[in-house]
């Protein structure tokens, strides 16, 4: 659960914006974002994260806070990642609508009024799609594979889950716990406790200071990661369910396995030589094994239960949205 640093402004739009190295990025930036609020009439708060920068990024950002008191300034002692710093963000945000975006000025402030009409619709949650990149090709090209492998595994079809800018309203994060490197995946958490997500389409620019933060390495990353959300999704709160169900099959597959060879054995001793002697056979190693693997699944998914079980007592199965207060009439 999100705590807050005070007490919620409903009129106040949050912004969030994790800063890596982007000393160059973060002046230019604010300029938009003021120029957008004022345009738009606009009460904001901004809230730069600095996840460890090495330049002059957090000497930029006290000199931003100090000029506008709307600027919040928070730095890591080091790189924790964007997860973490958009946890520390979310944390310290007091609007009831959050906004973020990545602090290199290829997102367009612009957008901001196309969000938050978007979100005026009935979604909790908007994902910026763009459609047109000005990134290289092998970064476009495997970022719409993964989007295509995401969208079809999830269920939530997004053109672009890795978007840095999307907007929610803040009750997302009373439910949704942001860790590790799952900040691409927040719609897909938030879908599945029954928010609505929703995309629009938004302008990509060029990138004109500093370089890009992510690698190869962001690919594989991103691929373990989406295991793990589709099993949090899909199995957080019966983890039994795909354990105990894999753990069972092996299970199911060893027994069959030697009865088998069970059967074959009986066959050779009344018909000798008509089978291979078990100690001869694969078939009995792989048994053993699957009976192995099958008691170990079962097992493991029993400790899952038992965890699951004793922390779901901070927190429910379910979300609600809105509810009726009930009305007592007077009894004579």
């Amino acid at each position: 659960m999100v705590r807050r640093s005070g007490p919620p402004a409903s009129d106040m739009l949050s912004v969030v914006i994790p800063v890596y190295n982007e000393q160059e990025n973060l002046v230019p930036l604010q300029g938009e974002i003021l120029e957008v609020a004022r345009a738009a009439n606009l009460e904001l708060e901004l809230i730069y994260v600095d996840d460890g920068s090495k330049d002059r990024s957090w000497s930029i950002i006290t000199d931003l806070a100090r000029q506008h008191p709307s600027v919040h300034g928070i730095r890591f002692r080091r790189n924790f990642g964007k997860a973490a710093a958009l946890s520390a963000g979310f944390r310290a945000a007091r609007g009831d609508i959050i906004f973020t975006m990545d602090g290199d000025l290829q997102d367009d402030p612009h957008e901001i009024p196309h969000f938050l009409a978007a979100l005026s619709k009935g979604l909790d949650v908007v994902s910026g799609w763009k459609r047109v990149r000005h990134d290289p090709w092998h970064k476009v090209w495997p970022s719409r594979v993964f989007n295509f492998m995401v969208s079809q595994t999830t269920g939530v079809r997004l053109h672009d889950h890795n978007c840095g800018m999307k907007c929610y309203r803040a009750e997302v994060f009373r439910e949704v716990r942001l860790y590790g490197e799952l900040h691409r995946f927040i719609p897909v958490l938030a879908a599945a406790r029954g928010f609505r997500v929703g995309e629009i389409e938004i302008r990509h620019r060029p990138r004109r200071y500093g370089r890009s933060k992510y690698g190869v390495s962001r690919f594989t990353k991103g691929f373990l990661d989406l295991l793990t959300v589709k099993f949090l999704t899909g199995f957080g709160q019966r983890p039994q369910h795909l354990l105990g169900s894999i753990g069972l099959l092996s299970f199911v597959g060893g027994i069959l396995g030697l009865a088998y060879l069970t059967l074959t054995w009986l066959v050779n001793w009344r018909y000798p030589n008509t089978f291979l002697p078990l100690h001869e056979r694969p078939l009995l190693i792989y048994c053993v094994a699957a009976l192995l693997l099958g008691a170990q699944m079962m097992s493991i998914g029993f400790l899952a239960e038992l965890i699951t079980a004793y922390q779901s007592r901070d927190q429910e199965s379910y979300s609600i949205a809105e509810q009726t207060v009930p009305t007592h009439d007077d009894q004579a």
